[in-house]
Parts: structure tokens; sequence; C-alpha cells
């Protein structure tokens, strides 16, 4: 009897994406079965110097390897399929998802030389996939890049509705609006738990129509025909793209797409067919010079400030192929995501500074679900629990009072950590554990070689700098044959500090000399002994700590 009550529930288990935006992976349990929405990687905080990006720790899922069944991916944004190729090396797991998102997948596979090895499978609207005691329906939803789904994710305990990403979009670009039919047929069957984007749980209202941005363009197009047109935006923007093709069509201008990211994601689309350019609006960056500037438009990746992107080395003047010069236009078709405000500002008075013009308002609309949104799917999901997920806590805490507002108790809204293992039927919920969880550095090809100590060192060379002492040894004496030589770099200019230099080698040779007297032949103790001398001497001086680093060569007599 025990073991039966086990079978019926299902294990929830987040192992990234609260708490932040990006890293999102979630694996539901089931008996022997796990299924994995998401595999996405987040940027770095301003503190994890030289970092790349930050992917999860899927530890949980390798101990389990043998019940891992698949990825399911709700969509192709980086936050949802960037780590994808780094998980695969690990777990070699068919992948599933709708069509644009799979081109994009594919790209980073062929990328990493995993094309060959990684099962995937193309999935369309209204289809399901059976994955051990699960099975995964793909519903359209509406969302910033094309090919979004919701999952119903089916399993013996009951029926889990994760929305992914999305916006309710009546009147989209490309395609079909959100298929609220279908939330509201499942919803009929009875739901057990709604998983809901919160990223713009905190905003009253309902989400403006993608197309409400066309109009924008087309003002600004009129307004602006004697200049050429610079506009940043989301590579994976795939409509706002198009609304700019529109735009440029009306108005008699070429298009030319400027980013690899950009002229990836779009050429993928065009490619499906995601993208309508009869118009053959469209050309190359070698052939803008075939046009007189008035008549282009470039469109660039870079909205948020990346310092590598391509607006940002336009506007630092080191682009090889494009100079900005006064009276273009820069159109930001963007909101700066929470952190990166200070960078596109940075951004936008290099701009202006050349004598650019700088457009930001009334150019973008967001991808994310409003109040009045996130309330519709609730009324026609009718969930019995509410799992607020993607987003940072004041995020997921906003959908929890929402979620308590249109009626669900307390005690059935969870609000989780991530590595929170929730156990969940119809008759009970409750977090029975923890999982191993957490962000594993990516640095260039290193994975997971720079951890917590590396980035400290990183963090106190930043901030005070080396100093190395190098002598040389005899052996089997130990006399001091050469040295202490004292080398720096980023402590003083050495040039104006010449005696605090020599002061430094005094205070070297007398500790080396010190242990030497007192017959300390052990490098680590003479080292140590070197280290404390200089760190007080360095500290009394300047209230500085540098890094120290002692460094002892051994010379045959």
């Amino acid at each position: 009897m025990n073991n039966k009550l086990h079978t019926d529930k299902l294990k929830i288990i987040p192992l990234g994406g609260l708490e932040q935006i990006g890293m999102n992976m979630t694996a539901f349990e089931y008996g022997d079965s796990i299924v994995v929405v998401d595999c996405g990687l987040a940027f770095p905080e301003d503190d994890m110097l030289g970092i790349d990006f930050v992917i999860p720790d899927v530890t949980y899922l390798t101990e389990n390897y043998s019940k891992v069944k698949g990825f399911v991916i709700t969509h192709g944004h980086e936050d949802h399929i960037g780590a994808i190729p780094y998980v695969m090396k690990k777990l070699n797991v068919p992948v599933y998802s709708t069509r644009l998102t799979m081109t994009l997948i594919e790209k980073k596979l062929e990328e990493h030389g995993l094309l060959q090895t990684v099962r995937r499978k193309t999935v369309h609207y209204g289809q399901s996939v059976n994955l051990g005691e699960f099975r995964i329906e793909f519903i359209k939803t509406n969302h910033s890049i094309q090919d979004a789904c919701a999952l119903a994710i089916y399993s013996p305990a009951g029926i889990v509705v994760h929305t992914g990403d999305f916006k309710v979009d009546y009147t989209p670009v490309f395609g079909d609006a959100i298929d609220l039919q279908r939330f509201a047929e499942i919803g009929r069957k009875g739901v057990l738990a709604l998983m809901c984007d919160s990223t713009n749980a905190e905003r009253p209202g309902f989400t403006m129509s993608e197309k409400t941005v066309g109009a924008a363009f087309d003002r600004i197009f009129a307004e602006h025909q004697s200049r050429r047109l610079i506009i940043a935006t989301f590579a994976s923007n795939v409509d706002r793209v198009q609304q700019i093709i529109n735009s440029a069509a009306k108005y008699g201008r070429k298009v030319c797409l400027e980013g690899r990211s950009m002229v990836n994601v779009i050429g993928s689309a065009v490619e499906l067919g995601y993208v309508d350019d009869s118009a053959h609006t469209l050309v190359e960056l070698d052939q803008l010079q075939n046009y007189p500037p008035e008549k282009t438009v470039l469109v660039t990746t870079g909205s948020q400030g990346e310092s590598m992107a391509a607006l940002s080395r336009m506007a630092a003047n080191i682009h090889k192929k494009i100079k900005i010069i006064p009276g273009d236009v820069i159109v930001f078709s963007s909101h700066p995501i929470p952190g990166n405000e200070k960078a596109v500002s940075n951004v936008i008075n290099e701009l202006s500074e050349i004598g650019a013009k700088v457009i930001f308002e009334d150019t973008h609309v967001s991808g994310h679900a409003c109040q009045e949104d996130i309330k519709l799917i609730y009324a026609l999901v009718k969930p019995e629990y509410a799992i607020p997920v993607h987003g940072e806590r004041r995020h997921l805490m906003a959908q929890a009072q929402l979620a308590e507002s249109l009626g669900i108790p307390k005690e059935k809204i969870w609000v989780l950590h991530t590595g929170d293992v929730l156990e969940i039927s119809s008759e009970s919920a409750r977090i029975i554990g923890k999982v191993q969880t957490g962000g594993i550095l990516v640095d260039g090809l290193g994975v997971g070689d720079v951890g917590n100590i590396v980035i400290r060192d990183r963090q106190h060379l930043a901030e005070d700098g080396i100093i190395i002492a190098v002598m040389t040894l005899e052996a089997g004496t130990n006399r001091l044959l050469a040295g202490p030589d004292i080398v720096s770099r980023g402590f003083v200019y050495v040039r104006e500090s010449e005696d605090l230099m020599e002061e430094l080698s005094q205070n070297a040779t007398e500790a080396v000399e010190r242990c030497l007297e007192r017959d300390i032949s052990d490098w680590s103790k003479i080292k140590a002994e070197l280290k404390d001398r200089l760190s007080d001497f360095v500290w009394k001086r300047t209230q500085r700590r540098p890094m120290i680093l002692p460094i002892i060569m051994e010379a045959s007599p």
C-alpha cells in the first residue's frame, strides 16, 4: 500500500531559473522516468571576472542518467537552449522542440561537433511525445521569438501545465495567436499545477501586441527619410526584424543584418519561411556601399550594451566595416535587461558624442505576459497548485500574490528555490529534500575549471595587483645565491616608487636570511615567512593587500 502511495506522487525539481533571469531548467520525475524542460545558460554577474557564461549543475541528472528520457525545449532563447551542447556531452538523450528552436539548437550542436551524436525530434503544435511515464503536449503560445510553446505534462499523478516564456498576442506579426482554446480544454480535464512565467508579474495591465511596434517604425522611417537608420534589437526577435523589413520596403530602403547571432537567427528564419522578404529588401554588408546611406537600414546586435556586440564596436569606432557619422539615427528597439542599464547608457553616450541621434522610446514591447494576461491563463487552466517560475524572487512573489487574489489557497502556492524537490499529488504537496545545484562557470573552452577560489583570486588581482618575489637557493646548503628580486603588476607604478620597491627587496632579503639563520630548509615555511613579512610591510605603507607570490628556484653548487 505504501509503495502505491509513493508512486502516485510527481517530483518537480527546478535545477535553475529561479531567483534569477536565465539558466532555466526543471526536471520532472515520476517512478523511473525523468523529463527535463529547457536547458539554458545565464550571463555572468559583474563580479565573475573573465567568465563568458554560466550553465546549470546537472549532477542530479548524471547520477540518475538511466531515468532521463529526454529534454523538451519551450523556445529558442539562450536562457533556454544555451547550455544544451555542454549538457549533452554528459547526458546524450533525445531533444524535442519546434522547428525554429531546433534549427537554433542544431547550429549550437554543430559548433561543438555534436550534430551526429545527439538525437533530435522536431515537434509541431498539438503533437505529443511519450517519454517513459510522461506524455508531453506542445501548445502554441506567443513570445518575442517564433515557435514558442507551452507544455502540458501528463503524468499518472496529474497534468502540469508549463507556460514557457509567453505573452498573449491576438495580432501576432507571423502565424497564429496563442491557443487559448487548448489551455481551456486542458483546464476542463483538471490540472494539478500551473508553472507560469513570472517575468512581468509586477506589471499591471496587458502586454501590448508586437504589431504596435510596426507603427512606431513606420513613423521613424517617415520622419528620417534623409538619414541612415541603425536599429539595435535582440537577434532572436524575428517578428521585430520582419517589421523593420516591412517598413524598409515601404520607404524604399535596403536592410542589412550585422552581428553574428543576428545573421544566424534571421538567416534560419528566412530559410524556414518565417521571414517574408519577397521585396528582396535584405542585402549583404558588402553590398551596402552600392546604396546611398539614406536608402539603407542596418539591423544590429548590441541593444544591451554588450562590449563585443556590433553596436558597441561601432560606438567605440572599432568596427571594421561600419563607421557612425554625425546625423545617423540610432534606434534602441529593446529595454535594458535588469543589470545592463549602465552599459546601455554608456553606448548611448558614446553615440551621442559622435553626433548621432538616439531614439529609444516606443519601439519595444515585452515578450512576457503582464498581470491581466497571467490571470487569463490561471482562469482558463484552473490549477489546483500554483508554482511560479522564470524570474527573480520578487517576480515569483508577485505572481504568488496574483494566484492568491484569484482564489488559490496560500498553502497551494509554492514559491520554490533552485534545487528544492517538490513532491506533489492531488492529495498533498511538500518539499522532501534538496538536490545539488549551482552555476558551472564557462571561461573560453574551460567548463567548470574556474571555481570560487579562482574568481576570488581574480577579484584580488583586480583590486590590489600582485607582487612576485623571485630568489635562487643553492641545492643542499640552501644558501641564497640570487635575489630576492621584486616584480609587481597592478600594484604601484614602479618607476615612481623606486624607494618602496627597494624597501620591499630589503624586507624580502631579511625574511629569507632569518629563515636560513634558523636552519629552516622547508621551502613552504620560507615562502610563508616571506609572504607574512611583505604583506605586513605593504599594508603599513600603502593600506593595500596585493597578492604576494614567492618563487624559489634551486641551483646546483
